[in-house]
């Protein structure tokens, strides 16, 4: 395996930093956090079979649409 060598603010830096683990690399965050198997959907409605979920949603919906008509 090559390796290559990368120039990058020090935000950057501090950014992959954060999401870094103990047991990692650099290497090895920077392949988790872009992985190819990762899956945009996985989790999407993983919420909904909680009990009273759906009506806190709903409500809070609703809310924010009032607040919305209020201020157009």
């Amino acid at each position: 395996m090559g390796t290559k060598s990368l120039t990058i603010t020090d935000e950057a830096y501090d950014r992959l930093k954060e999401h870094k683990q103990d047991d990692e690399s650099f290497t090895d965050t920077i392949l988790r956090l872009t992985g190819r198997d990762r899956d945009v959907m996985k989790g999407f409605g993983a919420m909904g079979d909680i009990e009273g979920f759906r009506e806190a949603v709903g409500k809070t919906r609703d809310e924010l649409d009032a607040d919305l008509r209020e201020r157009a």
